[in-house]
């Protein structure tokens, strides 16, 4: 599966108020990969705005991944986000089948995505490479790590972790092939703003 190019995760505080307008503004920019990802435990509204961002991501042909949630995406029909606490990966691919996208976070260990790989993951995810709002504690990963991994593993890898377009395009040099972004797309000011940054974050894939 050819998975390249921005990797847009939602986040349900700074989306509040313009969540639908903000998403489908980054999907009019281009998006590979649309994270929903809702730490709150609103079950009834995390399976409507995930049913709402699929309806969306259909009408721009963009796959939809649930953070952490393979009951819902399995209800959906759609893939899953797995992060090293959220549940087993093999079961997530049994639940959802063969063709589902399933990815895995991997922190900054290259045995995490080999056995995320052996465990039949879609793609893997490194991060954090930068200071982050969404994952202020995570491990930091260096450009060297993400080259070794861009080496060792045959999968689609993900990059996490405060990616901005100011420091993406070294990501993108040493490996990654799709660059997840929160703050950095969707903390902008305006809608129109969302999709320039959309485009531009693809466009850093067209010089790599």
């Amino acid at each position: 599966m050819k998975l390249r190019g921005l990797y847009a995760v939602t986040d349900s505080q700074l989306l509040a108020g313009k969540f639908l307008s903000y998403v489908e503004a980054a999907l009019d920019g281009g998006v590979t990969l649309l994270q929903y990802r809702d730490k709150s435990g609103d079950e009834t509204r995390r399976l409507r705005e995930a049913s709402e961002l699929l309806k969306l991501c259909e009408r721009y042909k963009t796959r939809l991944i649930i953070n952490d949630d393979a009951e819902v995406a399995a209800r959906l029909g759609v893939g899953v986000h797995l992060g090293q606490t959220d549940g087993s990966l093999p079961d997530a691919r049994a639940l959802l089948g063969h063709k589902a996208i399933v990815g895995a976070t991997c922190h900054a260990e290259l045995a995490l995505a080999e056995k995320a790989k052996a465990d039949g993951a879609t793609y893997v995810a490194f991060g954090r490479f930068f200071n982050s709002n969404t994952k202020p504690g995570a491990p930091a990963c260096s450009l060297e790590m993400l080259a070794e991994a861009r080496k060792r593993i045959s999968l689609p890898i993900a990059v996490i972790g405060g990616v901005t377009l100011e420091n993406a395009a070294p990501l993108v040099a040493h490996g990654a092939d799709l660059l997840a972004v929160v703050h950095g797309l969707f903390g902008a000011e305006t809608a129109q703003e969302v999709t320039r940054r959309a485009r531009a974050f693809n466009d850093l894939f067209k010089t790599a």
